[in-house]
C-alpha cells in the first residue's frame, strides 16, 4: 500500500485550473472553493491524496458534490462547513465512518468539494471521481452506468436545512427527488451521494482523475510562464483537438429547474473567419454545430477557453466579445460504451443525434 500523498497549496491552484477545463463549462466555478482552500491552508490545514487501489473492499467512501445551477453558485459564497456537514450527516445516518472522500465529478468547483470536506474532517481524498468530467444529472455517472445503488443521499444548504433521500426507485427518480429539494433551497446545495465501497470505487469509478486535473492545470501554468500558446499545450497534453476559434457573438441562458440552460453563438476568427459555431448547454456544453452541422457532442469533452490565457470559461461566465477557443478532449472509455452513451450521449440530453466522436 502506497503512503498517502500530501497535496501542496501549489497543486490545489493547478487543480482549480485543470478541473475548470475538465468541467466542460459546468461543475461550478472553482474560484470560491479555491479561496476557501487557500484560507484553510493558511490556517494550517492539509489534505492528502489516496490511490484508489489502496482502498480495502469494505472501506466506505463519501462521494460529494455541489448541486444546482452554476449561475446561482456564482452569487452565493461557498462555505466548507456545508459540504463537511453533508458528510457527517451521512455518517450519522449510516452509523459508519467514511475512510475517505471523493468527488462525484472532477469538473469545475466540484473537484475541490472533497478537499474542503477533507481539510475539515481529517480524511484523505481519493484520486478518482464518477465522471472524468462534469455532467448535470444524477444518472450521468460511472456508478449509474454500472447499475450501482443510487441511495441514500444527503442534501444540505447554508441555512441549516437538510434532506435525506432514503430510497429512490431508479437513478432518474433520485435525480428528480434531489433536484426538487435543491430547487426548494435556492438551486444550490451541498450533497453527499450514495456511499461507495472501496471495491466499487476501484471497479466503477474514473481512476486517477484528480492527478489528471492537476497535471492539466500545471500544463497551462507552464505554458503561461514560457509564453507558449496555452491552447496548443492543452491539446497536446490532453490528446485533444482544437475545434474552433472565434469570439462570442451571442449568449442566451436561463436558470430553470435547478439547471443553467442555453446557447452561445461564436463568430470565427483567424483560420475560422467566415464560419459560425453554435453551442448548446445544460450546465455543461452538450453539442456544438459548425455552420449548422453537428461537429462535437457529449460525451466527448467540449471545453471553451480564453484563447490568450487558456483559462476555462463556464456556461455562467460566457460574455459577448470574449475571444475563445473550443477544444475537444477524449471521454473516459466507460462513457463510450453502449450503456454509457445511453446515460450521457446526445440523446440523453434530448438531441436526436447519433454519437459521433471527433476522435478516431
Amino acid at each position: 500500500m502506497a503512503p498517502l500523498r500530501p497535496v501542496s497549496a501549489e497543486e490545489i491552484e493547478s487543480l482549480a485550473i485543470g478541473a475548470w477545463i475538465l468541467g466542460t463549462g459546468g461543475g461550478g466555478s472553482p474560484y470560491l472553493a479555491l479561496l476557501n482552500m487557500r484560507a484553510l491552508y493558511r490556517q494550517g490545514a492539509a489534505v492528502s491524496l489516496m490511490d484508489p487501489r489502496d482502498l480495502a473492499d469494505d472501506d466506505l467512501v463519501a462521494v460529494v458534490s455541489s448541486m444546482g445551477a452554476p449561475l446561482v453558485g456564482q452569487e452565493r459564497l461557498t462555505d466548507p462547513r456545508t459540504i463537511a456537514r453533508a458528510v457527517t450527516m451521512m455518517e450519522t445516518y449510516l452509523g459508519r465512518r467514511f475512510r475517505a472522500i471523493m468527488a462525484l465529478e472532477i469538473g469545475g468547483g466540484n473537484a475541490l468539494q472533497p478537499l474542503m470536506a477533507a481539510a475539515l474532517l481529517g480524511r484523505p481524498v481519493v484520486d478518482a471521481d464518477g465522471m472524468g468530467r462534469a455532467f448535470p444529472e444524477a444518472q450521468m455517472t460511472s456508478f449509474a452506468i454500472h447499475d450501482l445503488r443510487m441511495d441514500p443521499l444527503v442534501l444540505v444548504d447554508v441555512r441549516d436545512n437538510a434532506v435525506i433521500v432514503a430510497q429512490a426507485a431508479s437513478w432518474p427518480w433520485m435525480e428528480r427527488l434531489s433536484r426538487t429539494a435543491c430547487v426548494a433551497v435556492g438551486s444550490i446545495a451541498a450533497t453527499c451521494k450514495a456511499p461507495r465501497t472501496g471495491r466499487e470505487v476501484r471497479e466503477c469509478a474514473i481512476l486517477d482523475s484528480t492527478s489528471k486535473a492537476i497535471r492539466l492545470g500545471q500544463t497551462v501554468q507552464s505554458a503561461r510562464r514560457i509564453h507558449r500558446d496555452p491552447i496548443e499545450a492543452i491539446v497536446e497534453a490532453g490528446d485533444g483537438r482544437r475545434i474552433f476559434t472565434g469570439k462570442i457573438a451571442d449568449v442566451a441562458r436561463r436558470a430553470t429547474e435547478g439547471f443553467l440552460r442555453g446557447t452561445a453563438r461564436l463568430d470565427g476568427l483567424g483560420g475560422d473567419r467566415g464560419h459560425r459555431f453554435e453551442l448548446a448547454f445544460q450546465n455543461e456544453f452538450a453539442v456544438g454545430w459548425l455552420d449548422g452541422a453537428p461537429r462535437v457532442m457529449t460525451p466527448d469533452l467540449i471545453c471553451v477557453m480564453d484563447t490568450v490565457s487558456g483559462e476555462a470559461i463556464g456556461t455562467e461566465t460566457l460574455r459577448y466579445g470574449q475571444r475563445v477557443s473550443v477544444v475537444a478532449l477524449p471521454a473516459p472509455p466507460v462513457l463510450l460504451t453502449p450503456r454509457g452513451l445511453a446515460h450521457v450521449g446526445p440523446r440523453a440530453f434530448g438531441y436526436d443525434l447519433d454519437f459521433a466522436s471527433v476522435f478516431p
